[in-house]
């Protein structure tokens, strides 16, 4: 269940993230945070991207970290 979770965030993080590059549109790109030159910057609104890419990170080392399931694992205890 944890896994399939997991997957779920990251490909949900990561299906968002392209339709935000396809179209090119923020909802909101709100004030400049940090200026790094005369017309580029980090604006408020790249701070709901960096910590969707985080989560989605997150998600993914979650699932590399799990043990992986040995065959037959899933059957119910007998009884």
């Amino acid at each position: 269940m944890l896994r399939r979770l997991c997957a779920l965030v990251a490909g949900a993080v990561v299906s968002g993230f392209a339709f935000l590059l396809v179209t090119g549109q923020y909802s909101n790109d709100g004030p400049v945070l940090l200026r790094l030159s005369g017309d580029h910057g980090l604006h408020a609104g790249d701070l709901f991207v960096l910590a969707g890419w985080a989560v989605a990170v997150l998600a993914l080392l979650a699932l590399v970290a799990m043990p992986a399931r040995r065959p037959g694992s899933e059957l119910p205890p007998r009884g």
